[in-house]
């Protein structure tokens, strides 16, 4: 899962948060550098990560893509997944999406200073352009493609996977309203964060 999911499945504890954002930074001893709460925030993602990659509803999306994007198709997945999560927000919790993208804009900004490098750099970019709200509607996501591929080392094609997704909507829609709910069942475990599991 990318971004916006990660923050959804971390529930209300703002060092949890703090760590599931950063976890893809944090690389070997640098974990110890961290509090347990944070550290708790890195193995959640972590897990994340792990049962969404080897879920067999998630593998139906990053299949069709393997044909044209390769090695990208996870991520490419992972990113269609938080748009659908974006647009379709008011079917899994009460939340304002607005107003909670802004809660955790406003706690990565208070701890800025102890982020790793890397989540440094793409914490502004992330606000300036407001990824987690953004991601709902079809251009900003194209946005985000787009500075995806420019930064990619191979070429990547991703700039491709907004015209992808419009042609195969709502086969990706239909898998993640499988998966998504049994995400949120292994680990939201009650969180206010949710309305329901469905």
């Amino acid at each position: 899962m990318n971004f916006l999911a990660h923050a959804f499945l971390s529930g209300d504890d703002p060092d949890v948060l703090f760590g599931n954002f950063v976890a893809d930074s944090i690389k070997g001893s640098m974990l110890a550098n961290y509090s347990p709460e944070i550290q708790k925030g890195v193995v959640l993602h972590r897990a994340i990560d792990e049962f969404t990659d080897h879920h067999p509803v998630v593998r139906l999306s990053t299949n069709r893509l393997q044909p044209v994007f390769h090695k990208y198709s996870g991520v490419i997945t992972d990113i269609y997944y938080d748009h659908f999560l974006a647009k379709y927000w008011h079917d899994y919790t009460d939340l304002d999406l607005s107003s909670f993208v802004a809660r955790v804009y406003k706690l990565l900004i208070m701890r800025y200073t102890i982020l790793p490098p890397r989540s440094k750099r793409i914490l502004p970019w992330m606000i300036a352009q407001n990824w987690l709200v953004g991601y709902a509607n079809l251009n900003d996501l194209q946005r985000v493609f787009n500075g995806m591929s420019r930064r990619a080392r191979f070429d990547s094609g991703m700039d491709q996977s907004v015209g992808f997704l419009k042609i195969h909507y709502d086969e990706f829609l239909d898998d993640f309203r499988l998966f998504f709910p049994e995400l949120m069942k292994e680990f939201l475990n009650g969180s206010d964060t949710s309305k329901k599991t469905q």
